[in-house]
């Protein structure tokens, strides 16, 4: 996975620039003369991942939400809890997938069926992405604008599009299933087999969201995860993790590399982060973060717990600007800024399946104990960091250990409790202290699902109405108001009783 991408990422680019205008490649006498599925299966592949991680403050704004990170520079929405209109921008993606699928029908059938798995694929996960943003959307005639000129296209429930989610996952599956190694795949290499166990954990994301969803017969979201989980290949080490490696060249460096990028310096790492991982005893903080230059100056150690600080993501700006000028905060870890590797960043890992089979386990849906798929997850999420830092250089010489992992499950305030109430949060927490820096909004979604972790609402900062309230939902894009407003307003009076607002609850969280 590391070669392929170090290879191919800066040429596929230059594709990928050229590919914004397709029309152009296909008539310039001096570049590329047509499409392949080869090249489509790359140009999607960067859209789900490098397109969507982005770069430098772009990268950092997702975590904000997420309450990991507040902002110095200036008071921005995402940390103030403002959620302003989705976008349906990224709808060319579906025509990018349907065309791989046509132009994929001549080849070998395992290569057409790889390609073709991989447009489901790619559909389902992005409309997997924006539904939950929105709640009902277009989805059966997302893509006639492109096809038959229809520019206004209905609005599928949420219901009815989680029920196509699934099934293009399972034909996507089965389609794997089915395939040969195929070329164009900058992740895992065309390996088919890793492509299942993508297409397969994704799926039990998308069913541990449906969870309010286990009585409704159309579903039969309990007995599906079981299914998944008995009869189909899934994640099970940290190499199955679904992301994008960064490597010491031009254009493939890590997102908050500090060459050219004038955001280095505005990074606080939250309270929220901070002290749990202090009242864990976790090590991660001395790799996730660093010491407050005020307590190592007052003759603190940077591998003492009392020497980091976290701030309150939800103080007013005028606070949050003091404490930045004191300089008594945690920085995030320097490996993030002076190491042009970075970390892989991925949009889905082991440690969060197995996190989320613990949750399943503990909701009855499987039959294992939680106790297994818990300590399992927080042991993969422990090596990651570990294995992903450069250990002599940034983590303030406390090292993550086996016997420290090992010790750190077993450990009062750690290991999972009988009680199944408290067995959730501290499963939520847990993926919550995998996920920094890492799959974002993953954190947003998970306390919007939860409850898990408590995120302060502060109304003096809070810039959601009404202010004593976290915000649910993007509205719908303007671009739609403007021109689909008949289904937009139809959607709305389904769902929302006509009010198109953030704080609408959509039917999965119902």
């Amino acid at each position: 996975m590391k070669t392929i991408y170090k290879i191919a990422f800066a040429s596929i680019l230059i594709f990928c620039g050229a590919c914004a205008d397709m029309d152009k490649i296909n008539t310039n006498p001096d570049g590329i003369s047509s499409v392949t599925p080869q090249m489509l299966a790359t140009k999607l592949i960067l859209n789900i991942t490098n397109d969507d991680i982005g770069s430098e403050k772009g990268f950092m704004l997702p975590f904000m939400r997420d309450k990991y990170i507040l902002w110095s520079e200036y008071p921005e929405d995402a940390q103030y809890n403002r959620l302003n209109r989705a976008s349906f921008s990224d709808m060319t993606r579906l025509t990018d997938a349907q065309k791989m699928m046509e132009l994929s029908q001549d080849l070998k059938e395992g290569e057409k069926n790889a390609y073709t798995g991989l447009a489901y694929f790619i559909r389902a996960y992005y409309f997997f992405n924006l539904t939950i943003q929105v709640g009902d959307m277009p989805y059966s005639e997302a893509i006639k604008g492109e096809t038959e000129g229809d520019t206004k296209p209905t609005y599928d429930t949420q219901k009815d599009i989680f029920i196509g989610i699934l099934k293009e996952l399972d034909l996507a599956d089965n389609l794997f299933a089915n395939a040969s190694q195929f070329d164009g795949d900058i992740i895992y290499g065309g390996d088919v087999n890793k492509w299942r166990k993508m297409v397969n954990s994704f799926q039990l994301k998308v069913l541990i969201n449906l969870h309010k969803k286990t009585g409704d017969s159309d579903l039969n979201v309990a007995q599906k995860f079981k299914d998944i989980v008995s009869n189909r290949p899934i994640f099970s080490n940290n190499e199955d993790n679904f992301s994008l490696v960064y490597s010491n060249q031009q254009n493939q460096m890590y997102p908050f590399f500090k060459q050219g990028n004038q955001f280095v310096i505005y990074p606080m790492v939250s309270s929220v982060l901070i002290d749990k991982l202090k009242i864990l005893n976790d090590y991660r903080l001395f790799y996730y973060t660093e010491p407050s230059p005020v307590k190592i100056e007052e003759g603190l150690s940077d591998s003492d717990f009392d020497a980091y600080v976290g701030v309150e993501p939800s103080l007013e700006y005028s606070a949050v600007s003091s404490i930045s000028s004191s300089k008594d905060y945690s920085d995030i870890n320097l490996r993030y800024k002076e190491t042009p590797e970075g970390e892989p960043v991925y949009l889905l890992s082991y440690a969060q399946v197995e996190f989320m089979l613990a949750e399943a386990a503990v909701r009855g849906w499987v039959g294992e104990t939680p106790e297994e798929h818990y300590n399992q997850g927080v042991k993969a999420a422990m090596e990651y960091v570990r294995d992903n830092t450069p250990i002599n250089t940034y983590n303030h010489g406390m090292d993550i250990t086996d016997n420290y992992i090992e010790a750190y499950i077993e450990s009062a305030e750690v290991k999972l409790s009988s009680d199944p109430n408290t067995q959730m949060e501290q499963i939520i927490t847990q993926k919550y202290l995998s996920t920094f820096l890492q799959s974002p909004l993953s954190a947003f979604f998970e306390n919007r699902r939860t409850g898990y972790p408590y995120f302060e609402i502060n109304p003096a900062s809070n810039q959601n109405e009404p202010s004593n309230k976290l915000p649910v939902r993007w509205m719908y894009p303007s671009d739609e108001v403007q021109y689909n407003l008949e289904h937009v307003n139809e959607a709305t009076n389904r769902q929302y009783n006509g009010g198109d607002d953030n704080n609408g609850i959509m039917w999965i969280l119902q």
